[in-house]
C-alpha cells in the first residue's frame, strides 16, 4: 500500500482524490509534530489545573456547567465516544471512511487539538493496515462536528465498535489485535478532538465532487456524439461567443466539444443546404449550461479544499497565544453550501442531457434518425424505455438537488440552536451522482446508435474511438432485447473514465 505524506495546510485536491480512489495511506509530515506536542502540553496542564476548560474538565454541550475532577478526565473522554456512537442506516463504504480518517489526521496536525502523538500514530497505523472502523451513515446534522459518525471512528481506537480487517467485521479490540496495534485510553479532550470535526460531511462532499467533476467530463463527450447524431450545428461552439461572455467553464467547455467534434464528416455534410436554422436548447447551449455547472463544481472545490486542512474542533489551542479557547469551527455551514452547490450542479448536467436523449429518440427532431433509434420500429421500441428511465432519474435528481443547508433544527436541548445538516447534504451526492452517470451511460448508447445510423458518413476521430470503446463492451441494439445490462454497462464506462479515455482529448481540469 502506498504512504502519502501530507502537510496540514498545503493539501490538494488531487492529494484528496488520491486517497479516495487509490485508497492511499497517509502520514502527516514530521514538521507537525512539535505543534501537536506543545497544543498537548497545554492541554495536560489545563486537566491538572482548577480552572474549568471546556471538553478537558468540564460536561459536554449543555453540561458544560459541570465540573469534573481530574481523577475522572479518562472517564470523561471514555463515556463521551461510547454515549456519542448513535449512528444508524447502511455503513459508510471503505473507501469514504479511510477518507474521513485521513481528514481527521489533517486536522490533528494542525496542532490546535491538544492530542498526545500516540493517538495521531495510531490513527495513521490503521489506515496504514487496514483497520477500517465500521461508520453508520446516518446521524449526524453537521454541527458541533459529524459527532456519531466520528464517535463510531473512535471507538475503534478505544478498542470498542466494530471494524473491518482482511475482508471481514469484527470487534474493534479483534480488528487492532489483528493488525498488531494497540488501543488507546483516551487522554484529556482526545474524544472531543475526535468527534469534534466536519470529517465525514467534508469526505462525502470530496467525493461528490470529484465524481461530478468526471461526470461533466464525460457529458461534454456524450453531449459531443449526441450533437453529431442529430447533425447539430458546430456554429454555437465559435470561440468568439464564448469569450465574449468570459466564464471559464463555458470557454472550457466549446473549447472541449470543438475538439472532440474536429473532422467529423457528419458535421461537414450538412454545412450546406440545411433547412434548420437553429438548434434546440439542449444542443445549442451546451456549454453556457454544462460550463456554468463546472464553475459552480469549482467554487465547492475551493471551499472544500480550504475545509480539509482545517483545525475543525472545538475547544482550540491556541499555543502561541498561550490560550485554549471555545469557538465554532465544528460548524458544517461551509460544507453545507459547498453540497448544495454541488447539488444544483449535478442536477443541471443530467437535465440537459436527458432532454438530448429526448430529442436523439425523436424523430421529428432527430433529423430523420429511426423512432427511438431502432431499424424496425413498431415491432420493436428501441430506447423508448430507456429515455423515459432518464426522465425518472432526471426528476429524481431534482428533488435531491433541494437546499439542505437551509433545513436547520435545534438539538441538545437548544445548546447547538442552528445546524448545517451538512451530513446528509453531502451523503445525497453519491446517489446523485449515480443518476447522472446512468442518464449519460444512456446517452451514450442512444447517440453512438444514432452516429451509426449515419454511415456512411463518419464522425470524428475522437468520437469515433469512443464509439469502438462502447461496441466492445454494449452491441449495436438491432432487435429489442433485455436492455438492463447494457444500462448497467454504459453506466459503468461512464463511472469509471473509460470514455474520456478513449476520446484522447484534453479535458477541464477541477483545480485552475
Amino acid at each position: 500500500m502506498n504512504i502519502l505524506t501530507l502537510t496540514p495546510g498545503t493539501v490538494t485536491l488531487a492529494d484528496l482524490e488520491r486517497i479516495y480512489r487509490q485508497g492511499d495511506a497517509v502520514q502527516l509530515d514530521p514538521s507537525c509534530r512539535p505543534s501537536i506536542i506543545a497544543a498537548q502540553e497545554r492541554i495536560a496542564a489545563a486537566a491538572a489545573g482548577d480552572v474549568a476548560v471546556y471538553g478537558v474538565n468540564t460536561g459536554f454541550g449543555k453540561l458544560a456547567s459541570v465540573k469534573i475532577a481530574a481523577k475522572d478526565t479518562a472517564k470523561l473522554q471514555r463515556n463521551l465516544i461510547l454515549s456519542h456512537c448513535c449512528g444508524v442506516g447502511t455503513p459508510i463504504t471503505r473507501s469514504h471512511a479511510r477518507l474521513m480518517m485521513a481528514l481527521k489526521l489533517l486536522s490533528l496536525g494542525r496542532g490546535a487539538s491538544g492530542v498526545r502523538l500516540e493517538l495521531v500514530d495510531l490513527l495513521q497505523d490503521m489506515l496504514a493496515k487496514g483497520v477500517t472502523p465500521v461508520i453508520p451513515s446516518q446521524g449526524s446534522v453537521g454541527a458541533s462536528g459529524d459527532l456519531a459518525p466520528l464517535a463510531h471512528m473512535a471507538a475503534v481506537m478505544m478498542g470498542e465498535g466494530e471494524a473491518e480487517f482482511d475482508g471481514v467485521v469484527m470487534s474493534g479490540g479483534a480488528a487492532l489485535a489483528k493488525a498488531g496495534l494497540t488501543a488507546l485510553e483516551l487522554g484529556p479532550k482526545e474524544g472531543l478532538a475526535l468527534i469534534n470535526g466536519t470529517q465525514f460531511c467534508t469526505a462525502f462532499a470530496l467525493t461528490g465532487l470529484f465524481d461530478a467533476w468526471r461526470a461533466a467530463q464525460n457529458a461534454l463527450v456524450t453531449a459531443s456524439l449526441s450533437t453529431d447524431a442529430i447533425m447539430g450545428s458546430t456554429a454555437p461552439l465559435q470561440p468568439e461567443i464564448h469569450s465574449l461572455r468570459g466564464h471559464a467553464g463555458q470557454i472550457e467547455a466549446a473549447t472541449t466539444m470543438r475538439n472532440l467534434l474536429a473532422g467529423s464528416v457528419i458535421r461537414e455534410s450538412h454545412r450546406e443546404d440545411d433547412t434548420r436554422v437553429q438548434d434546440p436548447y439542449c444542443i445549442r447551449c451546451q456549454p453556457q449550461v454544462t460550463g456554468a455547472a463546472m464553475d459552480v463544481l469549482r467554487m465547492a472545490a475551493r471551499t472544500l479544499e480550504v475545509e480539509a486542512n482545517a483545525a475543525t474542533d472545538n475547544p482550540l489551542v491556541l499555543t502561541e497565544a498561550g490560550l485554549i479557547v471555545s469557538g465554532g469551527n465544528f460548524h458544517a455551514e461551509p460544507v453545507g453550501f459547498a453540497a448544495d452547490m454541488i447539488a444544483l450542479a449535478t442536477a443541471e448536467i443530467g437535465a440537459i442531457a436527458q432532454r438530448r436523449i429526448a430529442l436523439i429518440v425523436d424523430p421529428v427532431l432527430s433529423h430523420d434518425l429511426p423512432p427511438f433509434l431502432t431499424p424496425n420500429p413498431g415491432l420493436n421500441s428501441g430506447y423508448m424505455i430507456a429515455e423515459v428511465t432518464t426522465a425518472a432519474l432526471m426528476s429524481e435528481n431534482k428533488h435531491l438537488a433541494n437546499p439542505c443547508v437551509t433545513d436547520s433544527t435545534p438539538t441538545s436541548a437548544n445548546q447547538e440552536d442552528h445546524v448545517s445538516m451538512a451530513a446528509h447534504g453531502a451523503f445525497r451526492l453519491g446517489r446523485m451522482v449515480e443518476n447522472l452517470e446512468r442518464i449519460l451511460g444512456v446517452e451514450l448508447l442512444c447517440a453512438a446508435q444514432g452516429i451509426e445510423f449515419r454511415t456512411p458518413l463518419q464522425t470524428s476521430a475522437p468520437l469515433a474511438r469512443v464509439v469502438a470503446g462502447l461496441r466492445q463492451q454494449v452491441d449495436k441494439l438491432e432487435d429489442d432485447r433485455y436492455l438492463a445490462p447494457d444500462l448497467e454497462q454504459a453506466a459503468v464506462l461512464v463511472k469509471s473514465g473509460a470514455m474520456i479515455q478513449a476520446a484522447d482529448v484534453a479535458m477541464p481540469e477541477l483545480a485552475l
